[in-house]
């Protein structure tokens, strides 16, 4: 065999080299191309032209692997005797690796990482080697193709990436820039990182802290564009609500006290209370509708992605205004 990288599969076997590249090549694909174990073993030995990075996985030319070659290695790696869990999605890349594949600016380029993590099912009997770490999950998320290779979706990626994380202003670059970038929503970020009992860590969860401040303002912001651009009435802004001599109603961020109407924005995040926070907001809305007042319910993904279509909702419920029992009267003072 000459010592290029154009393995040719012996007669029969085509199927078996789906996935190989010119570059990598697993123990099982180069079997089924032909290739004797005793030449893959002398080639990639000492002073030999291939290189084993990983077990079972060889770089099918001289010298180092390139940042792209180990990422394909550990996939490579990962994908070894797959079938614990044929029916769900295989092996992904995570963690800082997922990432930079994903354009983060604030995780090293593939070239530079440490170390390459892999995502796979729960089930599987794959160990942490070299420089793959294995991440197993119960439920692991659709992938998401980038480059040609498989990823999990960034608010995993970046849970991942922080339980490995111990430096307090990296982990605040990778959520900040995770949502600031538009790559996810708060709320999701923040259930995934809940999800992997990372709230309990008081250097993640001051970076959290930081990030719901931000991104209510960020969110409150789009609120006054949407007002502005789509020629809404002009609300109150940010105001409680009180029956008169009577309690506390509650806080909203527009209200319209002529037609009754609020936007409440939905910025909470998920944590350990999660179900006692969504149970208070529920009763607060409610409680207002019983009063005849109708409460809008707007998440920052919304105001992002679809604000026309938010602005039309908030218009429709001014207009109906006329059609419905007049309000109870509420005091509305400044929050």
């Amino acid at each position: 065999m000459n010592h290029d990288t154009s393995l040719t599969p012996r007669s029969g076997s085509l199927s078996a080299t789906r996935g190989i590249t010119q570059r990598l090549a697993s123990t099982g694909q180069l079997r089924a191309m032909g290739v004797p174990a005793a030449e893959v073993a002398g080639r990639s030995a000492d002073g030999g032209d291939w290189r084993q990075l990983l077990p079972g996985v060889f770089l099918l030319r001289p010298g180092a692997p390139t940042g792209d070659d180990r990422l394909r290695a550990a996939l490579l790696y990962a994908r070894r005797d797959d079938a614990a869990a044929p029916h769900g999605p295989g092996p992904m890349l995570t963690g800082l690796a997922a990432l930079a594949l994903h354009g983060f600016a604030s995780a090293p380029p593939p070239d530079a990482l440490e170390r390459v993590e892999v995502l796979v099912g729960r089930t599987r009997r794959l160990r942490s080697t070299g420089f793959v770490r294995v991440v197993r999950a119960p439920e692991s998320p659709e992938p998401v193709e980038l480059a040609g290779l498989p990823a999990a979706p960034v608010a995993r990626a970046v849970a991942d990436a922080v339980s490995g994380l111990h430096d307090a202003g990296t982990v605040r670059l990778l959520l900040t820039e995770a949502v600031r970038g538009g790559h996810c929503e708060t709320t999701l970020l923040v259930r995934e990182l809940s999800r992997s009992r990372l709230l309990t860590r008081p250097h993640v969860m001051d970076a959290v802290d930081s990030l719901l401040v931000e991104g209510r303002a960020l969110s409150e912001e789009r609120l006054y564009e949407m007002v502005r651009d789509f020629a809404l009435p002009d609300p109150v802004w940010n105001v409680d609500l009180r029956l008169p001599g009577g309690p506390h109603l509650g806080g909203v961020d527009a209200y319209w006290p002529d037609q009754a109407v609020a936007v409440e924005l939905d910025t909470r995040a998920p944590r350990q209370d999660e179900d006692a926070l969504w149970s208070e907001y529920t009763r607060k809305r409610e409680h207002l509708e019983r009063l005849g007042i109708t409460v809008v319910h707007l998440t920052p993904r919304k105001l992002r992605e679809a604000m026309e279509q938010q602005a039309t909702v908030v218009r429709t419920a001014l207009m109906a205004a006329s059609d419905r029992q007049p309000a109870a009267y509420v005091v509305v003072l400044p929050r």
